[in-house]
């Protein structure tokens, strides 16, 4: 039975974190344990993990010293899952609850052949509509969450999918092994995203399991630092694409990349966003030369697929929610 490691982290989020383990510990899958990393908390979130620990056997708790955004925080708790040789690790956003077969039925995609990821469906917490099935990564450099906003009854079947969602999957621990763990230098929002593209360069697959249900009550930590969001979004997106893409597909998804960055800038400012949207762009420009450049290198050099078969799962469309860019087409050539 494959032994699993459930990785959550916590950031000044204690009572969102008590309900979701409360809802971990109902898993119907046995072979399991939880490690709870407290990401540099100052509110009474470490008091109240030293007692949840203490009461659970199957939790172990980890703390850092500060906050290492998601990419480092979940990376402490991989570390130890490798160290204590789990078959599996699992990362759970504390903001989120599960129904009780989400882990068994994660760990059944594992069997797969050349699955190292398995996502599911996460739903928004009222289980009405779609949070994510899995990522696209689109022909125009732009991750986007599959089916986010649609009804829940609307949801794919289970299908090999292009990427993972960080919030609700498991992967092989031998999967980190061998290309890494999560990048810190993208702290959060798009880490699981290179992680799955390193992945798929790697030549592993991805598989979306649609009877592995989450529900997340969306943005519940990011929601805590004004402007962060978009901070992290125009500094990670270039990292992301520099990073991964294989040098076959630069200058074509390159070119609409810069395209759709501009207008998503542009509509930053619009809204009031200016300034955390300009810092984002001057990190990522500054984190291509100490970082992304030089990662770049190993992970082209290292790659096992060609770039024929990463265009192959690409989404060849523009991400569905900007549809401010597909009017922007729509009226220079007549395509919605």
């Amino acid at each position: 039975m494959t032994s699993v490691l459930i990785v959550v982290l916590n950031w000044n989020g204690i009572d969102d974190t008590e309900k979701c383990v409360a809802s971990l510990r109902n898993l119907s899958y046995s072979n399991y344990e939880i490690v709870i990393v407290d990401n540099g908390s100052v509110d009474d979130s470490l008091q109240r993990l030293k007692r949840l620990a203490q009461k659970e056997p199957k939790i172990t708790l980890l703390t850092n010293p500060k906050n290492l955004g998601f990419a480092g925080g979940v990376n402490t708790g991989i570390r130890y899952g490798i160290k204590e040789k789990f078959d599996a690790i699992a990362l759970f956003n504390n903001d989120a609850v599960v129904d009780k077969e989400w882990l068994t039925f994660l760990v059944a995609g594992l069997d797969k052949k050349d699955v190292a990821i398995v996502t599911g469906k996460l739903l928004h917490a009222d289980g009405k509509t779609i949070d994510s099935t899995g990522d696209f990564y689109t022909t125009w450099g732009i991750p986007s969450p599959r089916y986010r906003g649609q009804k829940a009854e609307n949801a794919p079947e289970s299908d090999y999918i292009f990427g993972a969602s960080g919030g609700a999957s498991i992967y092989r621990t031998s999967l980190f092994k061998e290309i890494g763990l999560f990048d810190e230098t993208f702290f959060a929002y798009y880490e699981d995203v290179d992680i799955s593209f390193r992945a798929q360069l790697a030549a592993h697959k991805i598989y979306y399991q649609e009877k592995a249900v989450a529900y997340h009550e969306q943005g519940a930590t990011s929601s805590k630092i004004p402007g962060f969001t978009v901070y992290q979004t125009f500094k990670n997106l270039p990292l992301l694409f520099w990073k991964d893409v294989p040098t076959k597909l630069l200058l074509p998804v390159g070119v609409r990349f810069a395209l759709l960055y501009v207008l998503i800038f542009g509509n930053a400012i619009k809204n009031g966003a200016g300034w955390p949207a300009l810092k984002g762009v001057l990190a990522g420009i500054g984190y291509f030369w100490t970082s992304a450049l030089w990662k770049r290198l190993v992970i082209q050099r290292n790659k096992k697929v060609s770039a024929e078969y990463i265009n192959s799962v690409l989404y060849h469309d523009i991400p569905p929610e900007q549809t401010g860019m597909r009017a922007f087409r729509k009226f220079f050539t007549g395509k919605s």
